[in-house]
């Protein structure tokens, strides 16, 4: 479970065996919002790809909690342009909730293999601004991701001149160099 503001772990549980935190890349997520626009991005990217069973939301009070979000996933550089245009995979209208105990199902066979997911809140319960104390996950992670390697040959039949034989390398098992 992300954890974005200071609380007491009491109010839910952020020691599930379901919970994802530990598979979120914190050091690349972000919010992105503009000045008294209640309208909100998160892109969180995980460390391995993970399959959600359900996500939480925690708001701030006096009407300023998400009334709505909208989910995307595996699709980086979303912006608020992007958002309101895009087919999300799932919507949501979100209940009121300052207390966290409230989770909400994905349908889980659309959110296997998940690299990264953007939440979409367009519209807070009243306020001019959306306030977000606690994102949470419930899950699974898969795999770990693996980065991309550059320059690889892949050889359909060896070229045996490109490989030392066996006399060449002072008897011992052949290399590649």
């Amino acid at each position: 479970m992300a954890c974005l503001h200071d609380h007491s772990c009491e109010e839910h549980d952020c020691s599930s065996n379901w919970s994802l935190y530990q598979h979120i890349d914190i050091s690349k997520e972000h919010l992105k919002s503009n000045e008294g626009d209640p309208e909100l991005l998160v892109f969180i990217p995980f460390t391995s790809d993970v399959k959600i069973k359900s996500i939480s939301i925690v708001g701030g009070a006096y009407g300023t909690s998400p009334s709505k979000m909208r989910v995307f996933i595996n699709r980086e550089g979303i912006d608020f342009s992007d958002a309101q245009s895009m087919q999300a995979v799932q919507e949501w209208d979100l209940v009121e909730n300052m207390q966290g105990v409230l989770e909400y199902q994905t349908r889980y066979s659309k959110f296997q293999s998940v690299a990264n997911i953007t939440l979409h809140f367009p519209e807070s319960f009243g306020g001019d601004i959306t306030e977000i104390h606690y994102i949470g996950f419930k899950g699974e992670a898969t795999q770990m991701k693996r980065d991309a390697v550059a320059n690889i040959v892949y050889e359909l039949l060896p070229n045996p001149s490109d490989h030392k034989t066996r006399a060449e390398s002072g008897g011992g098992l052949s290399h590649i160099e």
